[in-house]
């Protein structure tokens, strides 16, 4: 009997061709029909994602907001209702607890959306510092999310829906939404993790499968694929968007990973990291992330060391050959003094010092 968790469409996985891993203690297709295939659907066509893996959380009560505001670093005050913001959830040293998005619902009404890996651990630390009229719910179990992304995502969603789409602009979403074959209403955001348009889908679990099944079956003549973890990592990391544990860590400030939009110094009233992360700000970090590619024959790996001469300067956090780009590119973690562009440094590559050079992020970009 396996201990890994599931989420409600693993029955779907072996029909459509999934190929299983262990992805954070949860049994998740690596792919379907090949990475590089599922990456240029998603590109080009669009692209269908699990990831009811991923964790939500319900914060409610008269001191929802003001509880927020103390424990993330974003403005929460600025948001309206029907608006998503991205945020960060930081120790006190400034080293991050998780990134994840808030969704306000009402006044005293907000969904967080955490990484998988993450829920308890975030669940924990909402609950050790609720002040105030706050109820802190962990409602991951009860939610199904399915990500459909790409240019042709709006146009294969409208067709299960009357809600007209295109009013949902980015970072925006609509709640109780009527999707066809489902019982319960779906909260539906224009958000995603690709680099790409398209839309996040929360539905009760058990309507999880039947939505997958449904998408795919108006999605498949405009070129909709299932997409697994494999292709969703080289689409996010095209987009320069962070991976929990690679980019952010406990170790790692949003202010050295390039996230200051989303760390507000200014906003009224304390939060966690607050003190650090104003001087990080304003001083500049001592290390700061960047992209690399190589520009001898290699490819940058997780965890290889970045030298400049004798120095080692940092180290890789993500790396691949980009499947739309076709070049070796990686983001690093370097010393401050060595993140000019086109720097050259060289990176670690098993026994070998291969030369890279730091190029502008995010690697690619919609049109």
């Amino acid at each position: 009997m396996s201990s890994l968790k599931r989420t409600s469409l693993f029955p779907l996985y072996e029909k459509y061709g999934g190929k299983i891993v262990d992805f954070g203690g949860w049994e998740m297709p690596v792919q379907f029909e090949g990475i590089k295939k599922e990456h240029a659907a998603t590109r080009n066509a669009a692209g269908l994602f699990d990831v009811s893996h991923m964790g939500e959380i319900l914060v409610t009560g008269p001191d929802s907001e003001k509880f927020l505001q103390k424990m993330l670093s974003n403005d929460v005050s600025k948001l309206t209702v029907n608006r998503a913001q991205y945020t960060i959830m930081c120790y006190e040293d400034g080293g991050t607890v998780d990134d994840l998005l808030v969704y306000k619902k009402g006044d005293e009404n907000f969904l967080l959306v955490v990484n998988a890996a993450n829920i308890e651990k975030d669940f924990s630390w909402l609950k050790e510092h609720v002040e105030g009229d706050v109820h802190v719910d962990n409602i991951s179990s009860d939610v199904a999310q399915i990500a459909i992304q790409g240019p042709n995502a709006e146009g294969i969603l409208q067709k299960l829906t009357n809600t007209d789409l295109s009013s949902i602009k980015f970072f925006r979403f609509e709640d109780g939404v009527q999707i066809q074959g489902l019982e319960e209403g779906a909260l539906v955001s224009r958000t995603g993790y690709t680099g790409e348009d398209g839309f996040e889908i929360y539905v009760d679990h058990r309507d999880g499968p039947r939505l997958w099944e449904k998408l795919l079956e108006v999605g498949t003549t405009d070129g909709l694929m299932p997409v697994g973890l494999g292709a969703r990592d080289t689409l996010r990391f095209e987009a320069t968007l962070p991976l929990y544990g690679q980019e952010l860590t406990k170790d790692i400030t949003p202010i050295e990973a390039g996230l200051s939009f989303a760390v507000k110094v200014n906003k009224e009233g304390d939060f966690f990291g607050k003190e650090v992360l104003a001087k990080q700000k304003e001083d500049g970090p001592a290390r700061k992330i960047v992209g690399v590619e190589m520009t001898d024959k290699g490819i940058p790996r997780h965890g290889y060391e970045v030298f400049k001469g004798d120095e080692k300067i940092g180290v890789i956090t993500s790396g691949t050959q980009s499947p739309t780009l076709g070049k070796n590119l990686g983001l690093a973690y370097i010393d401050s003094k060595y993140t000019d562009l086109e720097e050259v440094v060289e990176v670690q590559v098993r026994k070998r010092r291969l030369k890279a050079k730091v190029v502008p992020t995010p690697f690619y970009k919609r049109k």
